[in-house]
C-alpha cells in the first residue's frame, strides 16, 4: 500500500520547525510534523531574540502570550575582570524600528509552548512526537520520510513534496542530502548557570559581557526569577566541576553578594561547546536545511536560534505560492541565496564578539581598557547596535535593484505606526505589498488590490516617507516577509508588475483589513 502523502514534512518540533509549520498553515498549506521528544524539551537553551524575529513571533499570533513571559533587556555592558564598565549600549525597551524591543529575554521551553499550543487553531498542522526519523529516499516526484515510533518501535512512512529539515545540529536530513558543515574555525567550552532566586541582586537591567581571557563571561536576567551566566571553561574544566551550588559559587559569589544561598534554585549546570560551522549546501531538490541544521554561530550576539526562525520565514512564502501555483518553483532558489550570506555575515559578527572578549590576554585587557570607552565615538556604530537593523539580503531573482545602487533592496521595511494605530506589519500581513510616496491612481489601487497586495500611500511627515526619501526611493515592492524586493522604479511599473498572491493564500489570522491605506 502507498504511503500516504502530504505537502510538506517538517523534521524536528523547534522553534525553526514550529515556526514554518505556522506559517504555512496561514497559507492554508498542510504539513506534518515530526519530533522524536514527546512534549517541549525541558531544558532552557535560547534565551533572546531581537527585534526582528519579535516581528516573526507577532505574525505567528503569539506576540501578547510572549510579551508575557519576556524581559526587555536595557542593552549592552561591557565590564572589565573587575566589573567595571568599559562600554555601554543602550537600548529603548519600548521599542525601535521593528515596533518591539529590540533585546527580548526569555525561557526557550516557554517560548516552545506557546507556539505549540498555537497549533491549535490550525487544523493544516499535524504534530507527532515521539518519533524518530530514520530515512529519506528522493523520489521521482516526492520525497519517502520513514520514520519509528520510540516507544513501540512500530514503523511507518509518509511522502512530502517537499521535507524541511529542522532536526538540529545532529540533522539527519543534513545527512541524507549529503550535505556536510564547514569549519568557519571558532570552538571555545563554556559552562552554563541557570538558576531561579525571588532575590533581586539589583544590576542593570541588560546583557554584561565581561571582556577576560581569564575568565570571560556574560550574564543576564531573563525573567522575574530566572538569571542566566556563561563561563568559559579552563583546560582541564568541566560541567561536572560545578555539578551543585556549592561548587559553581565561586563563580556566582561576584553576582550574587551576599544573598543567601538557600534562596536560590540551581535550575541547570551544562556544558556546551560554542561553534561556528555553515552547511555547504542548504538544498537538494525538495529537501531544504534550515535553523541549526544548516548553520551554527557563537551565541555573542543572540542570533543562534532567530536565525533559524529567519530561515523559516524566508522560505514558507515562497512554498506556500510555490504549492498554490501563484509563484514559479523557481523561487525556491532564491532561498539559499539569500539566506546562506545572511547567517555567515550574522556568524562572522558573533565570532568577531567572542574574541573580543575572550582573547588577548593580559594586552588584550590593556587595549580594551583604552579602546572599549571610546567605541561611541566611531561613526555610527553607536547607531548600528542598538538600531535593531541587521545586514540586507544578498540580490537574488527576489531582492533586485538598480545597477550601481542598492539602496533599500533588501532591507526590511520598518514596522512604523500608522495614522490609524495599526503597524506596518499588521497591514501587509504576510502579502505583497507597494509603498510609495506618489498618489495613487485608482485603476492601481485596484490593480494592487485584485492581485492580492496591499497599496501603501506614505505622505510628508510621516516615518514611512521618512524612510523612502532617505533610501532616495520613492516607491518600492514589498515581499510578503517585509523584505524590500525591488526599488526605484514607477509606481504604474510595480503594480503592473506585482504577483498574484491572491488573498485565498493570505495568511488566516490578518481579518478583512483593508488592501489600502494612507500614511
Amino acid at each position: 500500500m502507498r504511503s500516504p502523502t502530504v505537502p510538506v514534512v517538517i523534521v524536528g518540533a523547534g522553534p525553526s520547525g514550529l515556526t514554518a509549520a505556522t506559517l504555512l498553515a496561514q497559507y492554508g498549506i498542510e504539513s506534518l510534523v515530526l519530533e522524536r521528544w514527546e512534549g517541549v524539551y525541558p531544558q532552557p537553551r535560547a534565551v533572546h531574540l531581537d527585534g526582528e524575529i519579535r516581528r516573526i513571533v507577532e505574525r505567528l499570533g503569539i506576540g501578547a502570550g510572549f510579551d508575557s513571559i519576556t524581559r526587555p533587556a536595557l542593552g549592552l555592558r561591557l565590564v572589565d575582570p573587575r566589573h567595571r564598565v568599559l562600554a555601554q549600549f543602550d537600548r529603548d525597551p519600548a521599542g525601535g524600528r521593528n515596533g518591539f524591543p529590540e533585546a527580548n529575554l526569555f525561557d526557550q521551553p516557554e517560548l516552545e509552548a506557546l507556539l505549540r499550543a498555537n497549533l491549535a487553531p490550525y487544523p493544516a498542522v499535524s504534530l507527532r512526537g515521539g518519533v524518530e526519523v530514520t530515512r529519506l529516499a528522493i523520489e521521482k516526484d516526492c520525497v519517502r520520510v520513514d520514520f519509528e515510533d520510540r516507544a513501540t518501535g512500530g514503523t511507518e512512512s509518509v511522502r512530502a513534496r517537499y521535507v524541511l529539515g529542522c532536526d538540529g545540529a545532529n540533522s539527519l536530513v543534513r545527512t541524507a542530502i549529503g550535505a556536510r558543515m564547514r569549519d568557519l574555525r571558532f570552538e571555545q567550552r563554556w559552562l552554563v548557570v541557570d538558576l531561579a532566586t525571588t532575590v533581586d541582586p539589583g544590576h542593570w537591567g541588560g546583557v554584561y559581557q565581561v571582556c577576560d581571557p581569564r575568565r570571560a563571561a556574560t550574564y543576564m536576567r531573563i525573567g522575574t526569577t530566572r538569571h542566566r551566566w556563561e563561563f568559559r571553561l579552563r583546560p582541564g574544566e568541566f560541567a561536572d566541576d560545578y555539578r551543585d551550588l556549592d561548587r559553581v559559587w565561586p563563580l556566582l559569589a561576584p553576582w550574587l553578594a551576599d544573598a543567601d544561598r538557600a534562596s536560590l534554585e540551581l535550575v541547570r549546570v551544562a556544558e556546551y561547546t560554542f561553534r561556528a560551522q555553515l552547511a555547504d549546501r542548504w538544498r537538494a531538490g525538495r529537501v531544504f536545511l534550515l535553523g541549526d541544521a544548516a548553520h551554527l554561530t557563537p551565541p555573542f550576539i543572540g542570533q543562534g536560534m532567530g536565525a533559524g526562525m529567519r530561515d523559516a520565514a524566508n522560505l514558507s512564502w515562497k512554498l506556500a505560492g510555490v504549492l498554490h501555483g501563484e509563484l514559479p518553483e523557481s523561487v525556491l532558489d532564491t532561498y539559499e541565496t539569500e539566506r546562506k550570506p545572511h547567517a555567515h555575515m550574522m556568524i562572522r559578527l558573533a565570532k568577531l564578539m567572542g574574541l573580543t572578549m575572550t582573547e588577548g590576554g593580559e594586552l588584550g585587557n590593556r587595549l580594551r581598557s583604552l579602546l572599549a570607552p571610546r567605541l561611541h565615538r566611531l561613526p555610527g556604530l553607536t547607531r548600528t547596535i542598538i538600531s535593531g537593523e541587521s545586514p540586507p539580503l544578498h540580490r537574488s531573482a527576489l531582492v533586485t535593484a538598480p545597477p550601481l545602487r542598492r539602496g533599500l533592496a533588501g532591507r526590511l521595511v520598518p514596522n512604523d505606526r500608522l495614522t490609524d494605530g495599526r503597524r506596518v506589519d499588521d497591514l501587509i500581513a504576510g502579502r505583497y505589498a507597494v509603498i510609495t510616496t506618489t498618489a495613487p491612481a485608482p485603476a492601481e489601487s485596484a490593480t494592487v488590490e485584485q492581485r492580492g497586495g496591499v497599496l501603501l500611500h506614505a505622505v510628508p511627515g510621516t516615518a514611512l516617507h521618512r524612510w523612502l526619501r532617505g533610501g532616495r526611493a520613492s516607491t518600492v515592492l514589498v515581499r510578503p516577509d517585509g523584505t524590500v524586493q525591488t526599488c526605484g522604479k514607477t509606481l504604474s511599473t510595480l503594480c503592473s508588475s506585482l504577483p498574484d498572491f491572491t488573498p485565498s493564500a493570505r495568511p488566516a489570522h490578518t481579518g478583512s483589513a483593508a488592501p489600502k491605506t494612507t500614511d
